[in-house]
């Protein structure tokens, strides 16, 4: 499995809650497509949201975050981490 960074943009003004609740989403169906939602971190004021995740390819990243209703615009694979 590999780790990715997947980021949203155009979510100024996302609240905690609203962060919460888009993570939830995620991870009440990520088991379907063999994806682990780790974390997530949001930027209010740039409207940017970060999740990172491991998971068997970027379009199961993809699948898990449009049916949760918010897609990605950007998904990087992470082959290297220290």
């Amino acid at each position: 499995m590999t780790k990715f960074m997947d980021v949203h943009h155009n979510m100024v003004g996302i609240t905690e809650e609203d962060l919460r609740a888009a993570h939830m989403a995620d991870l009440a169906i990520q088991a379907e497509e063999s994806v682990h939602f780790e974390q997530a971190w949001a930027d209010p004021e740039a409207g940017v949201v970060y999740c990172l995740s491991e998971a068997p390819s970027k379009e199961a990243v993809q699948r898990i975050h449009e049916r949760a209703g918010h897609l990605a615009d950007e998904i990087h694979p992470l082959p290297l981490i220290v």
